[in-house]
């Protein structure tokens, strides 16, 4: 049978799987997007907290504050209509247990020239638990309205680039200068034969489970089951808190929906696997999941009980009593990380050229903000 050809074959179809594919159709290229799920943009690309990163959040990770800031203002420029400007973001110090003091958090903003104003008086904060409070500039993107205009620009480009979904990787073998990559639908269970010159590997918490299919490396990743808690609130609608350093919490607006997104470093991380292939208890309950091949953590039957009642009740501490936070829902997806940085809780982006000959690339980021660093490495 005749293999189709593609000039790239990229494996997932998150926001960094998707824009790297339609970078790639402005030179030309014809490619292949593959996704295992039913549905693109479902996991880690809409179920985290929006924030348009500015730096403020890494404060004992230089480099990753930085990149954050340097990609800010193109992400902000080319996505306008999807991000909310229209309110007061604060970042506070609490009174017992940061690792960051107040003196430490000033000298780090002003060391990285973002603006950080102390304020001492405010009717809804509670100054009593807070050691100190800045205001500051951020703002957060609305992921559900990113990912359905995405969406739209895959299907304007449907000449240059197929989209496969519900459909997986079963082999890869090099092949010369191309890539020969069986695929398995999984609707039918039908198999198809494709060849590719390079291939990108852009699936995030399924990067190692990629990796070992085209007999590369692995990266040092752990992983985590998280949950996203969205509440709303009268007053503080327009108001967005995050506290620093160490078991706290945040509350921002999620993008121009008007709920409010609540995490918490203490328990929206439910499960931990310290594996390079995400590895949870939960899995042999699911057969539709397993560290190679995990599913959609919102739809699973066995996904962890929501620990909105212990996020609600901490993110209550730093506020005044007048302040209603009215739980909505939650949303759980598999959150992975560098090893490396699991002690400065740095967050880089790193893009990986994992073969030469035919070239294979692992894109690993957690961050919007740096879609765009696939610009820089690419071989055309």
């Amino acid at each position: 049978m005749v293999k189709e050809e593609y000039d790239f074959v990229i494996i997932g179809g998150g926001i960094f799987g998707i824009y790297a594919a339609l970078f790639l159709t402005k030179k030309g290229l014809r490619i292949c997007l593959i996704e295992k799920e039913k549905q693109l943009l479902k996991k880690a690309s809409i179920v985290n907290q929006a924030r348009l990163h500015s730096g403020y959040h890494y404060p004992r990770s230089v480099a990753t504050a930085r990149m954050s800031d340097d990609n800010k203002a193109r992400f902000t420029k080319d996505h306008e209509q999807f991000i909310n400007f229209r309110f007061e973001k604060f970042y506070a110090i609490d009174r017992f247990g940061s690792l960051t003091d107040a003196a430490q958090f000033e000298r780090f903003c002003e060391f990285i020239d973002i603006r950080c104003e102390p304020i001492s008086k405010h009717p809804y904060f509670n100054f009593h638990r807070l050691e100190a409070l800045y205001q500051t500039t951020e703002y957060t993107f609305d992921p559900i309205l990113i990912a359905h205009y995405y969406k739209e620009q895959l299907l304007k480009q449907s000449r240059q680039i197929e989209v496969k979904m519900y459909t997986q990787v079963a082999e890869a073998t090099a092949q010369g200068k191309h890539w020969t990559i069986r695929l398995k639908s999984l609707n039918d269970e039908t198999f198809q034969e494709i060849r590719a010159s390079q291939v990108i590997n852009a699936t995030y918490a399924g990067s190692n489970s990629i990796n070992q299919l085209f007999g590369v490396r692995d990266i040092n990743l752990m992983h985590e089951i998280s949950e996203m808690a969205f509440v709303s609130s009268p007053q503080v609608q327009n108001i967005g808190l995050t506290v620093m350093d160490g078991p706290f919490g945040s509350l921002m607006p999620y993008g121009l929906s008007g709920l409010l997104s609540l995490s918490s470093v203490a328990y929206t991380h439910h499960k931990v696997s310290y594996e390079n292939l995400p590895t949870f208890d939960c899995q042999p309950q699911n057969p539709d999941c397993n560290p190679a091949f995990t599913s959609v953590c919102n739809a699973c039957p066995v996904k962890p009980q929501s620990n909105y009642r212990k996020m609600l009740g901490q993110i209550k501490h730093y506020f005044t009593d007048e302040v209603e936070l009215n739980y909505f829902t939650s949303m759980f997806t598999i959150k992975s990380k560098l090893k490396a940085n699991y002690i400065d809780d740095g967050r880089p982006t790193e893009i990986s050229i994992l073969n030469e000959n035919p070239l294979f690339y692992c894109i690993f980021a957690g961050k919007i903000n740096s879609i765009y660093e696939i610009e820089k490495v690419i071989r055309l």
